[in-house]
């Protein structure tokens, strides 16, 4: 059972314990997922089985939307409800035009500490183990895309914003962040992922649901549609099916690639490889004047 699983994680489990719960539902031998949840998040978490667990990092690449709510004239360690409060500032004389003011600041390509809570390693150690020893180390800035926030709701001291982003956005440093630039402070209590991709809130199964009907479920192909495909001729597909580089001028590409020519095909780009016959048999990523295979399918 090759498949993927637009699950709606519940609250107070981890990532990990929403994937072993759905691997024992499916009886499969293996299972992961593209994208950690917090424990106190809910909503999309992408869970794949068996031969689909090669493509959870081509779906943990997708931009991602979310809707969180903020308590404003709070901050803390952890910058969500978990942790220890370090901060407080009267956040009453609030308006709502300051909100809009601040939040437009932060849309588009910003710079992002990440947490010290975080499963990031640096010398080998994740973070979240030294910041429980009290430590603080210095953490390299990332760059990440802010597509839009939308104020949805505020009513002191709570605030309610819809995100769209790009990956690797961690939603509690943006939350203390914006806190910082109202100066009033502010930590996540509620946070639900409502998108990755075309993989939607709309469309997702809970536990309870997938242990009676075996519905939402993706295959390999579907999932990745994203990326454009190549089908081969049988030459090129046999020489790709054992593991050799694909001579981008020697084979005919798809119709969707043929927009702008060959030179549609980008550096780095991932592409699904298809047979003859329109099977999905792997993923390549597009060099100068070849594709290397990135992942063989069975």
């Amino acid at each position: 059972m090759d498949i993927v699983i637009n699950l709606n994680k519940p609250k107070d489990i981890s990532s990990q314990q929403a994937v072993i719960k759905v691997k024992r539902l499916f009886t499969v031998k293996k299972a992961g997922h593209a994208g950690t949840l917090d424990p106190i998040a809910t909503g999309v978490l992408i869970v794949c089985l068996n031969e689909a667990t090669k493509i959870t990092r081509f779906l943990s690449d997708l931009d991602k939307e979310y809707i969180v709510r903020l308590k404003l004239g709070e901050r803390t360690d952890t910058y969500d409800l978990t942790g220890r409060i370090v901060d407080k500032t009267d956040c009453l004389l609030l308006k709502e035009a300051d909100i809009h003011r601040v939040l437009n600041n932060f849309i588009g390509r910003i710079k992002q500490t990440p947490p010290m809570y975080s499963a990031i390693k640096i010398g080998g150690k994740p973070l979240y183990k030294l910041a429980r020893r009290g430590m603080d180390i210095k953490r390299p800035d990332r760059t990440i895309n802010i597509y839009g926030i939308d104020l949805i709701g505020f009513k002191q001291p709570y605030l309610d914003l819809k995100i769209s982003c790009s990956k690797g956005t961690y939603i509690r440093t943006l939350c203390d962040d914006i806190g910082k630039s109202l100066g009033v402070g502010a930590h996540m209590v509620l946070l639900e992922r409502t998108r990755v991709g075309k993989f939607r809130i709309e469309d997702s199964v809970s536990l309870e649901e997938l242990k009676y009907k075996k519905t939402t479920l993706h295959s390999i192909d579907s999932a990745i549609s994203h990326l454009n495909e190549i089908i081969l001729d049988e030459g090129s597909y046999y020489k790709a099916k054992n593991g050799m580089p694909i001579i981008t001028t020697k084979i005919p590409l798809h119709p969707p690639l043929l927009r702008g020519g060959r030179r549609g095909l980008q550096i780095n780009q991932y592409v699904r490889l298809k047979g003859p016959e329109n099977n999905l048999f792997g993923i390549g990523r597009v060099e100068r004047d070849r594709i290397k295979i990135e992942r063989l399918l069975n």
